[in-house]
């Protein structure tokens, strides 16, 4: 809305990306902090409540904690969204159906779960994953009608490796259900996913940014693609939302986020990574969540091949969990993990 005005009245403000960006952000954040208190009292009146795994460590009184709270900071960014995007940007629609689409597959997952009163309930694995794909083709093949260079790039190095060609497709396609379900994963304490997630938006939002301004990415040495830095405002609305919901969702939590949360997360960033060419640099950018995806593979590996465990519970949150660190200093320390390696992707960023 705003950009159109702005070409409307030939007002030169709200035309800046960067301007719409922190207008976004607060937006996003403002509303939901007005909404999610309103969803709150709703959701306990329904026991729309998190269903605890009984596989997991005791946590006393979370059973009784509302879920999808990740509806109400899509619904935010979205409505930030519709007002600060050019709206006839591709990348931007790309982005929308990225977020909608995860969205949805979580809210569905979520929502049998909560009927059920059961965490085994919902989406079968296979259902999940396989909505899960068709959203990311959607989107995939979004990007290869609008023309987006399928050059596969790696940190440190100025010139792509290789054309992945139409082999981009199953490419990206992987990339979105392994970020996807790896946030997933990671969302099993007290915004532990939150901040991370937070992190990983900003610093692939300035990526983004940086490649879709045709100055700034020449001197980063960067492809530049022209059209993409309009997604850096949908990333940090995002990250705005976010932020609104940690208020809630910060130790002791009042509201979980649910899959309807963590998969739209999860998806939006691998778009950020594909849109930035930093699908390699993915790992780092992400290494909490990395960090809690290998700890499950090491650990059904390790159990199918030598009948042991290499952690007393996988994902490492609970092994840590068992070995009776506070659930708060687990947190925070994965948290400030998630800072450093972001911090270290942004002054290395230069280095090619």
């Amino acid at each position: 809305m705003l950009y159109e005005l702005s070409q409307l009245l030939d007002i030169n403000l709200f035309g800046y990306i960067s301007v719409r960006t922190g207008l976004a952000f607060f937006i996003a954040f403002l509303l939901t902090l007005f909404i999610m208190p309103r969803y709150l009292a709703w959701a306990l009146a329904k026991n729309a409540n998190q269903p605890i795994s009984k596989y997991v460590p005791a946590h006393e009184n979370k059973g009784q904690t509302p879920t999808m709270g990740g509806a109400v900071f899509l619904f935010s960014t979205l409505i930030a969204a519709l007002l600060t995007v050019d709206l006839s940007n591709l990348y931007i629609l790309g982005g929308l159906i990225t977020l909608i689409g995860f969205g949805l597959v979580g809210f569905k997952d979520d929502l049998g779960k909560v009927l059920s009163g059961d965490n085994l309930e919902g989406l079968t694995p296979k259902g999940k994953l396989g909505l899960q794909a068709i959203i990311a083709a959607l989107a995939t093949g979004l990007l290869l009608y609008t023309g987006f260079p399928t050059e596969f790039y790696v940190p440190f190095l100025k010139t792509p490796l290789f054309d992945l060609g139409y082999a981009a497709i199953p490419f990206w396609i992987l990339v979105f259900l392994a970020a996807t379900n790896a946030v997933n994963l990671t969302d099993g304490l007290d915004g532990l996913a939150t901040v991370p997630s937070i992190t990983a938006l900003i610093t692939l939002g300035l990526i983004v940014y940086v490649t879709g301004h045709a100055i700034f990415s020449q001197y980063m040495l960067v492809p530049n693609i022209k059209g993409v830095g309009e997604v850096t405002i949908l990333a940090v609305a995002l990250s705005g939302g976010l932020m609104g919901f940690l208020w809630y969702n910060c130790y002791p939590a009042e509201i979980f986020m649910g899959d309807t949360g963590s998969l739209a997360i999860g998806g939006f960033i691998a778009y950020l990574s594909i849109l930035g060419k930093s699908e390699v640099l993915l790992i780092l950018i992400g290494i909490v969540f990395v960090i809690e995806t290998v700890s499950v593979i090491l650990q059904v590996a390790s159990f199918k091949l030598r009948g042991k465990r290499v952690f007393l519970m996988a994902p490492i949150h609970h092994h840590f969990e068992l070995k009776k660190w506070p659930e708060n200093k687990i947190i925070i320390r994965f948290w400030m993990l998630a800072f450093i390696a972001n911090i270290f992707v942004l002054v290395s960023f230069k280095f090619r």
